[in-house]
């Protein structure tokens, strides 16, 4: 079999298992949404809320510890540690269905906090490869189109197999079982990274708490700032994501089931040209350059159709794809591609995980603020409203933290080359 050949069945495989694990992950976490639980309300807040709080909290937590165990998780337990998070979320689903509101509200939060670590654990199969790019983008493309796919999922288990909306979340998850562990036992037969691999990226291996200290001093800078700007894109990504049939509602999309599924789409298949035309150039310090030039466009995009949207320029349909797609095409890169080029670029002995974790960690910090600002705050703005004034900020600070980023990268390269191509710390 020629090296072509084997190259493209690995990708094929390896990519249809990454995609199908996180896919279904997609099942345990978001079929809730879709409810609407009308006229429940708790302590003067309404019950929706009150679970995408807990849920969000949930995660969040869950991407704090994922700073340590991610980082420090050995290959040998990947697959005992994904399979153990699903189980638990789905039975915290099952005592969502089994104990009466307000209390049930403890096990969204209880769902959230495995599922947190999921991405971690898929990604870590794929990183540090010569085809990470195409692999990751992929995989990221997942979760574009899984949210809406669970979305429809839990329509069709209100609306078709007849469940109440307390039992939707665990019958949605049920369906996902069987096939997430398939996909999963495909992800633990990839094999490891080749000498090629090695080569062209670097050597991916646990990292201590002193080593993830001394990482982070080395590029204290630019991760603060994309931090910064990645809190707020995962905040509006969560919030887009978490209010999508309200927001679709008051945009006279009511009726639509498919909109979720539909209008996501054309955004993940964009996402996943671009993305993956960065993944064929070898050289990584142009690679990650380009990232930055993508993230600069995608902050533009973001908010340009915003404005073009709220002058009546633009319709509501367009306006959601294409910023949708200014948002995702910068949200992608920093769940794993972006910091996956850096490893490279800057010959960093270590994974990505760390750097994923610390982004996200700090990202759905961002979201639930947002959440608790919106939801607690002024009650008189629309959620439409509040979306796009968000939306204008985001693309500000998007901008400028860019071109903040790849000035300093450019010159930490400069630097880097004229001392030696040695690891930047052992």
């Amino acid at each position: 079999m020629s090296n072509k050949a084997s190259n493209f069945r690995f990708i094929l495989k390896t990519s249809i298992a990454a995609f199908g694990t996180y896919f279904c992950m997609y099942a345990f976490r978001k079929p809730f949404t879709v409810a609407t639980f009308d006229h429940m309300s708790f302590w003067g807040i309404d019950y929706k809320i009150l679970l995408i709080l807990a849920q969000v909290l949930g995660y969040t937590l869950s991407k704090f510890l994922g700073i340590k165990i991610i980082s420090e998780l050995k290959s040998s337990k990947r697959i005992l540690y994904l399979i153990s998070f699903i189980a638990i979320s789905e039975l915290a689903l099952l005592g969502f269905a089994l104990v009466p509101a307000p209390y049930n509200i403890a096990f969204l939060f209880i769902n959230g906090l495995p599922l947190g670590m999921i991405w971690g654990i898929v990604f870590s199969y794929i990183e540090g490869r010569k085809t990470t790019e195409l692999l990751g983008v992929i995989l990221c493309s997942s979760f574009i189109v899984s949210s809406g796919a669970a979305k429809s999922v839990g329509s069709f288990v209100l609306k078709v197999l007849g469940c109440n909306e307390f039992w939707m979340p665990f019958v949605s998850g049920l369906i996902f079982i069987i096939p997430l562990i398939v996909f999963s036992l495909f992800l633990e037969k990839i094999p490891n990274p080749d000498s090629e691999d090695l080569a062209l990226r670097s050597k991916r291996r646990p990292l201590s708490k002193k080593e993830r200290a001394s990482l982070f001093q080395q590029f204290a800078f630019p991760l603060t700032a994309i931090i910064i700007f990645y809190a707020m894109l995962t905040a509006m990504r969560e919030f887009r994501d978490n209010f999508a049939r309200e927001l679709w509602d008051t945009l006279g999309y009511k009726e639509s089931i498919s909109i979720y599924m539909y209008s996501e789409i054309p955004i993940a298949i964009s996402v996943l040209v671009i993305l993956g035309f960065l993944g064929s150039m070898k050289n990584n310090y142009k690679a990650f350059k380009r990232y930055h030039l993508v993230l600069f466009i995608g902050s533009l995009l973001i908010g340009l159709t915003t404005f073009l949207f709220q002058k009546h320029l633009m319709g509501p349909l367009p306006w959601m794809i294409i910023s949708g797609f200014g948002m995702y095409v910068c949200y992608v890169p920093f769940n794993g591609l972006f910091f996956d080029r850096m490893i490279a670029t800057y010959k960093i002995d270590g994974n990505t995980g760390f750097l994923i974790y610390i982004a996200d960690a700090f990202g759905y910090l961002g979201s639930v603020l947002v959440l608790f600002f919106k939801n607690f705050g002024d009650k008189n703005i629309s959620l439409l409203s509040f979306f796009t004034t968000c939306i204008y900020l985001l693309s500000f600070v998007g901008i400028i933290t860019t071109i903040m980023s790849f000035n300093y990268f450019k010159r930490k390269f400069k630097k880097t080359i004229k001392i030696n191509t040695t690891p930047l710390y052992t």
